[in-house]
């Protein structure tokens, strides 16, 4: 197939995009993940070029995960660990205070932690164990590894009961993860622990966006398809590269996830707005039906566009029309149109449908 070849003398960018729309990409062999590291402007155009971007971009995420996971209050010495906690410490109101900081991270962190155990819950991928587990986090003695924060930082409950007089019975209470979704041992991490710390550091690094709801299943497929990859080189540093390609992708769609955008034109209304013109000029009975039971594409649309569809069909799925819409120039525009296409599939039953009918059919469109 011409994408096999294509893999091996990257002359012209603009093969890949056509064969990747109308072709789809082979999941033999990686070609998925190479072509997808190609579309979201990770790798350079010429393979020559390769090896020096990949060693600098691994080397950077590296020094990420060491200067900004850390443990207030301590640094290292001769590979020891030693408390500075005289300089400054967790009771410290200063808002330059590394503890402070701390504190505000696992704010952000708790969410985080809470997504990524959920990820995916149809496969069991994300709990499994990866194969290249962090040696910086797994041998850091917990002080790096993002879920032990988590533990700390939430409280036990506890059940007081008192019985006669003076005497106090306390039970505490501590709600457990299921076990699919426990921590490795240390020297290991399961996949949703690396999803944990690429999400978080993605969130330290852009402070004016920071965290929010649904990034995770936007970076789950992209993960999902490098830690598969069957080349051990590529696989070992998934990761790294996945922390490049989602921060890529996500420059595109930022604006959705913005709450001061929504009613901009790069919004999320707005894209709305677009999916409602879409239809409008491709169906028009449908779009009068709709406009008719004022079934707004508000109702029905947000998490389609939001989440890129990842959603609303089975991981297979998902790769494959984002094989289509990483390779399309206008991507969005293609999600519009795919978008709208899900709409059409329903004519029949939304045309003869009342409103009640027509949010459930849509809503659960899959």
């Amino acid at each position: 197939m011409l994408v096999t070849s294509y893999l091996f003398l990257v002359t012209d960018i603009n093969i890949l995009p056509h064969l990747s729309v109308n072709l789809g990409i082979p999941d033999e062999r990686g070609r998925r993940a190479l072509c997808w590291k190609l579309l979201l402007n990770y790798l350079p155009l010429t393979r020559a070029s390769w090896s020096e971007t990949l060693a600098r971009k691994r080397e950077l995420y590296r020094q990420f995960i060491e200067e900004m996971i850390v443990m207030p209050g301590a640094t290292q010495i001769d590979g020891r660990r030693v408390d500075v906690t005289f300089a400054d410490h967790p009771l410290n109101s200063n808002p330059d205070s590394q503890w402070q900081t701390f504190f505000k991270d696992n704010e952000v962190l708790l969410q985080i932690d809470k997504d990524v155990r959920r990820l995916c819950p149809d496969i069991s991928f994300f709990q499994q164990a990866t194969d290249f587990p962090c040696q910086q986090v797994v041998h850091s003695r917990g002080v790096k590894r993002l879920h032990k924060r988590v533990q700390h930082t939430v409280l036990k409950s506890a059940n007081v009961e008192r019985k006669g007089l003076g005497v106090t019975k306390i039970a505490l209470s501590v709600k457990k993860a299921p076990e699919d979704y426990a921590p490795m041992p240390e020297g290991m991490e399961a996949h949703w622990e690396v999803v944990e710390r690429i999400l978080f550091l993605y969130a330290k690094l852009n402070p004016g966006q920071g965290y929010v709801q649904g990034m995770n299943e936007i970076i789950g497929p992209i993960y999902y398809t490098f830690a598969c990859d069957l080349d051990l080189d590529w696989r070992e540093h998934a990761e790294a590269d996945c922390f490049f390609c989602f921060t890529n992708l996500m420059g595109e769609i930022r604006d959705f996830f913005i709450k001061s955008l929504d009613e901009a034109e790069c919004g999320i209304n707005g894209m709305m707005s677009k999916l409602g013109e879409q239809l409008k000029s491709t169906d028009r009975p449908v779009w009068s039906q709709l406009q008719q039971q004022e079934l707004c594409p508000q109702y029905y649309s947000f998490r389609w566009l939001t989440l890129l569809l990842s959603q609303e069909f089975p991981l297979p799925d998902v790769l494959r029309i984002w094989d289509s819409l990483f390779a399309d120039e206008c991507r969005f525009d293609f999600l519009i149109y795919i978008c709208c296409s899900m709409i059409i599939l329903l004519r029949k039953e939304l045309l003869s449908g009342d409103f009640p009918a027509n949010v459930k059919l849509l809503q659960v469109s899959e």
